[in-house]
């Protein structure tokens, strides 16, 4: 077995991070437009072996994994690898040291996370309920071009021990915004030692075990079990991989509906449910109309002076699912942070031509070092539950909720003019249509399964 500093146990040395041995995608973005995920049954367990070996010892012509070592040059497309528990097992590793979330996987806690009603198992892409899904391959790339490219090189000479069973692109759209219009992808962790990702913020960098097996959390004294041997489970992370349909005609008429009740903008409306505006300027900086801070100052910001929610309100989207420093149930605001990557999938949307049966939504990872206490967390905790913080009661986030509520739909409750209002009859705006739980191992742990 190679030796890498990542599988040394020395004393002392748990915070030191080899940059080298982590799979780039969990501590920084890539930032390039285009994406590919390759859902992939392994057939023949030696192929699968000489694959995920041929992709970290530098096989000539054959994509490397990307690490977290920053880059000289930028290259053209980036490859990361992540495992189902079937496709641990498929491939000969132990499942007795991995959480119980991820080994029962994302269709047994369906129900854990909201994925009810239309989001349930039952009404996902066939190959998320089905067995055989053992491995995603992911690719990020700057072209359409090099895309192609890369998906070429990565399957040249694979059959027939794998064999594809979907593929998921992603692409940005050409005004950067998510399809219901939001410039997208703002705030991230800073994961320590790897830089930041984006605009900076006033909140502490997150430590290394948050994202990172073997390392110190951000609970104090605890670290996540590393699953053995530690060759595999040291330096990875665990992911929930999901594509969402946006329902953005539902959300037009949403924003249309509200403004006519309630005399306020479509676009205050907007800026009101997610807590930022269209153009990613935070609502609590500016809580009355849209002043288009620059990139640099979007992430410059908290929720002290705001309590109440005057400015934003304690419902809305950003702030449920990134309080800061707002006060939640047991001061865990900074404590359940998750690493997302994703892109749109599908066509812009054409208010000219509603309903023209095109899915369109996004697709990607969610990052952390626990399902439990992040993705899964933020999901029934934060999003699908209001107990967390005063004032939200049983409501639901606005766009993640079932839309179910007090009345026939869901219920958003904010603050204007000193008084309290609500949002009524809010529909499901967003759609679970597949989910897998997945592990990204280290460099070394990719070794350790192609039996390196």
């Amino acid at each position: 077995m190679l030796t890498t500093p990542a599988d040394r146990s020395v004393p002392g040395d748990a915070d030191v991070l080899d940059l080298a041995d982590v799979q780039g995608l969990v501590v920084r973005g890539y930032t390039m437009p285009h994406a590919r995920h390759l859902l992939v049954r392994v057939d023949s367990v030696p192929a699968a072996r000489a694959l995920l070996g041929s992709l970290v010892d530098g096989t000539p012509g054959r994509p490397q994994v990307t690490t977290a070592t920053p880059w000289e040059v930028r290259p053209d497309s980036c490859l990361n690898v992540a495992v189902t528990a079937e496709g641990l097992e498929v491939l000969g590793a132990s499942l007795s040291g991995f959480p119980a979330e991820f080994t029962q996987g994302a269709v047994a806690r369906a129900g854990v996370v909201g994925d009810v009603g239309p989001c349930d198992p039952a009404h996902w892409r066939p190959v998320f309920t089905g067995p055989g899904l053992h491995l995603l391959l992911s690719l990020s790339a700057v072209s359409p071009e090099a895309r192609e490219r890369a998906t070429d090189a990565l399957l040249a000479g694979t059959a027939p021990g794998l064999t594809e069973l979907d593929r998921l692109d992603g692409d940005l759209l050409p005004n950067r915004t998510d399809h219901f219009g939001y410039v997208d992808g703002i705030s991230q962790p800073t994961v320590a030692p790897a830089p930041p990702p984006g605009p900076p913020d006033r909140l502490p960098v997150q430590p290394t075990g948050a994202f990172l097996l073997g390392h110190p959390s951000q609970f104090t004294g605890h670290s996540y079990p590393v699953p053995d041997p530690p060759a595999l489970g040291r330096n990875g992370s665990f992911a929930a991989f999901r594509v969402m349909a946006q329902d953005v005609d539902a959300f037009c008429a949403l924003l249309a509906e509200q403004s006519r009740r309630t005399g306020m903008s479509p676009e205050l409306v907007a800026a009101k449910l997610c807590g930022r505006w269209r153009s990613g300027t935070p609502l609590v900086l500016s809580p009355d109309a849209d002043s288009h801070l620059p990139p640099e100052a979007l992430n410059d910001f908290d929720y002290a002076g705001d309590e109440r929610g005057e400015r934003c309100p304690i419902g809305a989207h950003v702030r449920r699912m990134h309080p800061r420093d707002s006060r939640v149930a047991g001061n865990g605001g900074a404590k359940h942070r998750i690493v997302r990557r994703g892109l749109t999938y599908g066509p812009p949307h054409d208010p000219a031509r509603p309903r023209d049966g095109q899915e369109r939504g996004v697709v990607g990872l969610f990052i952390g070092a626990s399902l439990r206490d992040q993705f899964e967390f933020l999901m029934a905790e934060w999003a699908h539950d209001g107990l967390f913080a005063p004032g939200l009661g049983r409501t639901q986030d606005p766009f993640l909720g079932t839309g179910a509520g007090q009345g026939a739909g869901g219920t958003f409750r904010f603050r204007a003019a000193g008084r309290r209002a609500e949002l009524t009859d809010l529909p499901r705006l967003v759609t679970t249509r597949g989910c897998a739980y997945v592990f990204l191992p280290s460099l070394t742990g990719i070794r350790h399964l192609a039996g390196r």
